[in-house]
């Protein structure tokens, strides 16, 4: 029988959904759209990273589904949300766009998280109209909006084309990952996390990114390599806050600097002690005390959906 593709208890198992929900993207891509908390509440909207799922917030979900409602989807190949053909950036942002006008109320405002790839994902859709309407805020994750390949530091030797290029090569491999095994973990550990990761989070990235598809782990990686949303951070006017790990080798915290400095409107960079790249998993608390803080001083609590310059319009 097939492992599950994610821990089934304790703190990173993902908890039932109040109920699920298709949102169909621009190119007709199907993706799976997962509703926490109650009609009403603040609203939280949460893409995933490279490899990822939405198993992968399980500590925010569990942490604030009970004050907020909590929207997170599967990118597309995914989790739940099948294979597609298109792997772009603008099939990220179509994707992100698609679900907020599914899981949202027209007017409805969130705040919109993403985790590597996902953070991305916000980037890319920073200047679409749809994205203007619902964010009320965002928050970046372990990301960045360029030279992914040339500021990774997976490989211990000296920066320069030779890392690059080995570099390249061994994110965008094609050779399947294989079972979670001993070994296994302590790779996955020391390319994505702190040295200091304690077992159940380390197994609980391992199950989520070793059940990513194969294929799909390729395409992505293609997109990856390419990146180059520089402009788009700069298109990026909501309010934003930055969260880096200072241990993360597959997007160092030169790249959280890089744009903290970038953003029109930055509202702080945390600096994570010792965390590598899965900061969600890594510093549950200090990524749900982030969300938090977003929604409490940019989203109206009393079930209008409207922001906190909104309300102050309303009569």
């Amino acid at each position: 029988m097939r492992p599950p593709p994610h821990v089934v208890s304790g703190a990173y198992a993902p908890p039932a959904a109040r109920r699920e929900l298709v949102a169909v993207s621009a190119d007709g891509a199907r993706l799976h759209v997962e509703v926490h908390g109650e009609e009403g509440a603040p609203a939280v909207v949460l893409a995933h990273g490279w490899t990822c799922s939405t198993a992968f917030w399980a500590a925010q979900i569990r942490a604030l589904a009970a004050t907020h409602r909590v929207v997170a989807y599967d990118q597309r190949g995914h989790g739940r949300s099948p294979a597609a053909r298109t792997h772009s950036t603008t099939a990220l942002a179509d994707d992100l766009v698609a679900v907020l006008e599914a899981a949202l109320a027209p007017g409805e405002r969130a705040v919109v998280a993403g985790h590597s790839m996902g953070g991305m994902t916000i980037m890319a859709a920073a200047a679409r109209p749809e994205f203007t309407e619902h964010a009320a805020a965002a928050l970046l994750c372990s990301t960045g909006s360029s030279r992914l390949v040339d500021e990774a530091q997976v490989l211990p030797v000296r920066a320069g084309r030779a890392r690059t290029r080995v570099t390249g090569a061994v994110l965008g491999a094609r050779a399947p990952l294989g079972p979670v095994t001993p070994v296994a973990r302590k790779i996955l550990k020391y390319a994505t996390m702190g040295p200091g990761s304690a077992p159940d989070k380390v197994e609980a990235c391992a199950r989520i990114v070793h059940a990513c598809p194969t294929g799909v782990r390729h395409a992505w990686s293609q997109v990856l390599a390419g990146l180059d949303l520089d402009a788009d951070v700069a298109r990026l006017a909501v309010p934003t806050a930055v969260i880096g790990g200072t241990a993360d080798r597959l997007t160092p915290i030169v790249h959280a600097r890089a744009l903290a400095a970038a953003l029109p409107n930055c509202v702080g960079l945390t600096e994570l002690t010792g965390m590598g790249h899965m900061t969600p998993i890594e510093a549950p608390e200090a990524v749900t005390g982030a969300l938090r803080e977003l929604a409490e001083l940019y989203l109206d609590t009393t079930g209008t959906g409207l922001d906190t310059t909104e309300k102050e319009k309303t009569p």
